[in-house]
């Protein structure tokens, strides 16, 4: 009988010397389920990714894999498992054929089934007019579509992607969006580490977010911007050349502010006394209004509830903690 869930966690626990890198750490991944992992950098997601993927073991607590106990059965857990690296693990001077031979070799994979898989994988992944070119000569958008097919060559019930369309151009990132869905939809388990906050929003089912080592919530994207319904924002954005270092924050009734580029997003439980602030502050600067919103609670806004702002590197959100008057200022 098949586990109901693909990944079990409980009280899981890391120490690096004396600090608790991961902290009594429990959550379930139901199977079939496209599951969302979120954290600011040195929050706890690599080592617990670490942890799941057999690649570190826990100080204490315990992992299963479809029922698995990853502690007592490392190997076979591995034969579950696809893991899809932010950092490309192709070999560029092999073709994109060559890399999924050698992906199935390493899980013993026959001749004759290799020969299958990675025939049905090259045209599932719209790589087989390109089968036989060196992967050096690809675009990154395809040599993203290769890792994920060399993860799945040994079909493996649980996915684990790491960042997935990180650099990606729109084109590519959409396409690869649209692969993963299918994944989903075909029965495949997907575990999703990201920055990209609206990646998770669109794509995952639940998510947890990962704070000081701890799971600080887990829950639907929803019911997650429910539970702060109280928060609104106006969303500015100035039309022309960059505006420069301003800052709304000091306004009426805003309490944070989120900066990216020419777009201002303010929270506030008054957006209709904002505004007017608004306007008469972009007249009194003679700067030109591209456009004027209200908007309701995003999954960027319980992030930054819980965690105060910080994704990390290369995230297209806040970054910063909050002031000493409770004022928030960040530059994306």
């Amino acid at each position: 009988m098949k586990a109901t869930n693909a990944v079990e966690v409980i009280d899981l626990t890391r120490y690096y010397g004396s600090l608790p890198a991961v902290d009594c750490v429990s959550f379930r991944v139901r199977r079939g389920e496209m599951f969302g992992f979120l954290g600011p950098n040195g929050a706890g997601k690599t080592t617990t990714i670490r942890m799941l993927t057999t690649l570190l073991e826990p100080t204490s607590g315990t992992i299963r894999i479809d029922g698995l106990d990853v502690a007592g059965h490392p190997v076979e857990v591995r034969t579950h498992l696809g893991v899809v690296p932010e950092a490309s693990n192709v070999y560029t001077e092999l073709s994109a054929t060559e890399n999924l031979h050698f992906s199935g070799q390493l899980y013993r994979m026959d001749r004759a089934r290799r020969r299958r898989r990675a025939s049905e994988l090259l045209d599932r992944f719209g790589l087989a007019s390109r089968a036989h070119v060196k992967v050096a000569e690809l675009s990154k958008g395809m040599r993203r579509r290769l890792t994920v097919a060399m993860a799945l060559m040994h079909e493996p019930t649980l996915l684990f992607l790491d960042e997935p369309i990180s650099g990606l151009d729109v084109e590519s990132a959409r396409a690869l969006k649209e692969m993963v869905r299918e994944l989903n939809e075909r029965g495949a388990t997907i575990f999703l580490t990201t920055h990209q906050i609206e990646v998770a929003n669109e794509l995952c089912q639940r998510v947890a977010i990962i704070h000081k080592g701890r799971i600080a919530t887990v829950g639907t994207p929803e019911t997650l911007k429910s539970s702060i319904d109280s928060v609104q924002a106006v969303e500015v954005v100035f039309a022309g050349e960059r505006v420069g270092d301003i800052s709304l924050a000091g306004l009426s009734h805003v309490t944070g502010e989120v900066v990216t580029g020419n777009r201002f997003r303010l929270f506030t439980d008054s957006p209709g006394e904002v505004i007017p602030q608004v306007v008469d502050f972009a007249r009194r600067s003679r700067l030109r209004l591209g456009s004027l919103n209200t908007l309701g609670p995003s999954l960027e806004d319980v992030f930054v509830r819980i965690t105060g702002g910080e994704l990390g590197k290369g995230s297209d959100a806040a970054r910063g903690s909050a002031d000493p008057e409770g004022k928030r200022r960040r530059q994306a």
